[in-house]
């Protein structure tokens, strides 16, 4: 290329960009990505608006869907023990708290290890999964009287209804986790002569971790779902059997009282699992 040419097409080449000019380059976000309290705290205000709007105007009875206000009164009732049995509501918020977090730590000591068990051994894995997968399509309420019949009605029924809830989400939940270990870093650990025992400490329980926790949150949700038909077993005291005891006197207002607890409760110990996981698995979704 001649001199000539070569500044003909040096004149011809676009110019440098002025660094000024370029717009910075925004991170990549995956869809979904940020934080959605605002848009959940404007969702909550508008079914709370909805809700007071349609009992002022009188577009639902009051029988189907009592107003915030009567709601209120409900729980002061409940809170004063002026509801039928004369119990306090903290007295049946403890007895229902015990029954279920009993459950539910009862359920996490063995559900757990039978997950990771299941997850890397073909022996378990044979044992556990099909009683697993028999039972848990199944409602609560189709073995009760199964559970009644051969453990009574005392406490133990109640408990172990609401354990066999809690059971199967955890231990699924643990026996996907382990597949999420890498077979790389398995194969690491053992040529550097690791145990079978040190591969699952180190390398499968870790990975495992994020679907563990996953299956922590999913299993409360069902023990409180399963709440009402365990205090349905000859039950004096708990949210459950005042829901339902309202519900035998139309006391709506008090039924809808008692879900709402129910949902607060199970509402806030999710919010703790989730503060838990982002303490235990921060990596999680990041890569």
């Amino acid at each position: 290329m001649s001199t000539a040419d070569w500044h003909s097409a040096s004149q011809d080449a676009p110019a440098a960009p002025d660094p000024a000019q370029l717009r910075p380059v925004l991170p990549f976000r995956l869809p979904g990505a940020g934080s959605s309290r605002g848009i959940s705290a404007l969702c909550v205000l508008a079914l709370a608006g909805l809700w007071w709007l349609s009992t002022r105007l009188g577009w639902v009875p009051a029988l189907f869907l009592p107003s915030p206000q009567a709601v209120g009164s409900a729980f002061i009732q409940a809170w004063q023990g002026q509801i039928q049995g004369g119990e306090p509501l903290t007295e049946h918020l403890k007895w229902s708290a015990l029954r279920v977090f009993g459950a539910f730590a009862a359920a996490a000591l063995t559900a757990v290890p039978a997950g990771i068990a299941m997850g890397v051994s073909r022996v378990a894995r044979g044992l556990l999964d099909p009683p697993i997968e028999f039972y848990r399509p199944l409602p609560p309420l189709a073995y009760l009287p199964l559970i009644v019949i051969w453990f009574g009605i005392d406490e133990l029924s109640k408990v172990l209804l609401i354990y066999l809830a809690c059971f199967a989400p955890m231990a699924l939940a643990a026996k996907a986790g382990v597949r999420s270990a890498s077979i790389e870093q398995i194969n690491a650990v053992a040529s550097l002569g690791g145990s079978r025992w040190q591969i699952v400490r180190h390398v499968i329980i870790p990975a495992a971790l994020p679907e563990i926790l996953v299956g922590l949150r999913i299993a409360i949700g069902f023990g409180w779902t399963t709440l009402v038909a365990a205090e349905m077993v000859a039950a004096t005291v708990g949210v459950g059997q005042m829901v339902l005891n309202a519900s035998n006197f139309l006391r709506t207002d008090l039924v809808v009282m008692g879900i709402g607890v129910i949902g607060l409760v199970a509402w806030s110990f999710d919010l703790l699992m989730r503060w838990v996981e982002a303490r235990l698995v921060p990596w999680k979704g990041r890569v």
